[in-house]
């Protein structure tokens, strides 16, 4: 006869479903865009890509530095990020060449952003930052200051900071539910740029996923 120890647990094991991650995973990005596993050392720009395991790590922190925590918010950060960085090759703007200088990150801020981003991480002391720093990059132009904000764990982060801060609470509300609705509403209305059908392919990609 089994013991009531082992009955019990065996009445909780049947009960309980279990546990599901709810981080974003390497494994969830290369299901998404299969191309983001490796860098090619001989591209153009080879130095600014970054894998799938680099990029998961650094864009699932700033989900909780920014306390993004809705499915349908990470994953609409996840499809832009992909899509402004082509698959996490780039970390600038090159395109049309020679591109715009000082825009940049993995979600391609513009120079005015990515000024408004760095004073915010200098006001919190993020990552050694300093007002004194960004006064002077900002004295030397766009360039210098994307450089402070374009490491690897700022640059990733850089769209949860833009949805947390420049956005309107109705936007992140909007994308909670995962809607095709509430994403060209962040893309139109906040972004400021245009719902193309690439753009909705690669979010309905994120999106399909249903969960990390």
């Amino acid at each position: 006869m089994l013991s009531s120890t082992l009955l019990t647990l065996l009445a909780l094991t049947s009960a309980t479903p279990l546990a599901r991650s709810t981080t974003l995973t390497a494994q969830n990005l290369l299901t998404i865009a299969p191309s983001t596993s490796t860098c090619d050392p001989t591209a153009d720009f080879a130095t600014e890509c970054r894998p799938a395991t680099v990029a998961a790590p650094a864009i699932a922190k700033s989900f909780t530095t920014y306390t993004i925590t809705t499915f349908g918010a990470q994953a609409a950060l996840v499809s832009i990020i992909l899509f402004e960085s082509g698959n996490f090759k780039y970390s600038q703007n090159h395109f049309p060449a020679p591109g715009n200088p000082g825009q940049g990150t993995r979600n391609m801020q513009s120079p005015a952003f990515n000024a408004k981003y760095a004073d915010d991480l200098a006001a919190k002391g993020v990552c050694g930052l300093t007002t004194e720093k960004v006064a002077a990059a900002k004295a030397q132009g766009p360039e210098k200051v994307l450089e402070l904000v374009n490491t690897d764990s700022l640059g990733f982060a850089s769209a949860a900071w833009f949805l947390r801060t420049q956005c309107g609470e109705g936007v992140e509300e909007g994308l909670a539910g995962a809607t095709e609705e509430g994403y060209v509403a962040y893309l139109t209305e906040c972004v400021g740029t245009t719902a193309t059908e690439e753009r909705i392919a690669g979010w309905k990609a994120v999106v399909a996923l249903g969960q990390w």
